[in-house]
């Protein structure tokens, strides 16, 4: 029997475009996924509660769902909002990122899992950096394309290309399946998300990007 391939979703692209200025520029998709546990203080009880209420009053998850979180309102009841940055800008900054998380937009998300996906169409131009602040509950995520899965707990931190596909599934499991999420099942998570400038020189090359590897593009009028 012939080899299966993996589905496209699993394979991810091998090229991504993306618009700089005014101009489109293509880029190799890197393999290289950063991992590191930090030592970054639970959240305040009062402030779970709150993500709580947002995600059942106001996000309504279903599962497969990333979506945002008010992180100004978060900021206010989080003691320990900056420590967990600094956590991060410094293990980043041991990887040769030097400063560039300072200089990089920072969302709160929250999540029900996520389906196997990539996100170069959106975000072609980043990498993504990631802090989980949830406590273990029994979720991995997972690069199927690279062979590569770690358990979801509270300090993990994760820096990847953006069209790298990726998953967060429940552990044991080898695909995402809806009934790993239901309503009644506490599998809901809360990351702090940076996107880093995948141009920056110093993330370009800790991920290994190559750019403009295929015939220019013309450029836009």
């Amino acid at each position: 029997m012939p080899p299966v391939s993996p589905p496209p979703d699993e394979r991810g692209p091998s090229i991504v475009r993306f618009r700089t200025g005014e101009d489109l520029r293509s880029r190799s998709v890197s393999d290289v996924v950063l991992v590191g546990t930090l030592e970054v203080p639970m959240p305040p009880a009062r402030l779970t509660a709150d993500w709580e209420r947002e995600v059942s009053s106001r996000l309504g998850l279903a599962p497969g769902d990333v979506e945002p979180l008010p992180l100004p309102r978060a900021r206010a009841r989080w003691p320990d909002y900056r420590p967990c940055v600094q956590a991060m800008a410094d293990w980043t900054r041991a990887l040769g990122l030097s400063e560039v998380l300072a200089s990089s937009e920072v969302a709160l998300m929250a999540c029900r899992g996520a389906r196997v996906h990539h996100d170069a169409a959106q975000y072609g131009g980043a990498a993504f950096c990631n802090l989980f602040l949830s406590e273990d509950k029994g979720l991995d995520l997972h690069f199927p394309a690279v062979g590569l899965r770690m358990p979801l707990v509270r300090g993990l931190a994760v820096v990847f290309d953006t069209g790298q596909p990726h998953t967060v599934l429940r552990r044991g499991r080898s695909g995402f399946d809806e009934a790993d999420f239901a309503a009644e099942v506490d599998a809901t998570l809360v990351f702090l998300s940076w996107e880093l400038p995948i141009e920056d020189a110093h993330v370009a090359r800790a991920l290994g990007v190559v750019f403009d590897g295929e015939p220019p593009i013309a450029r836009s009028t």
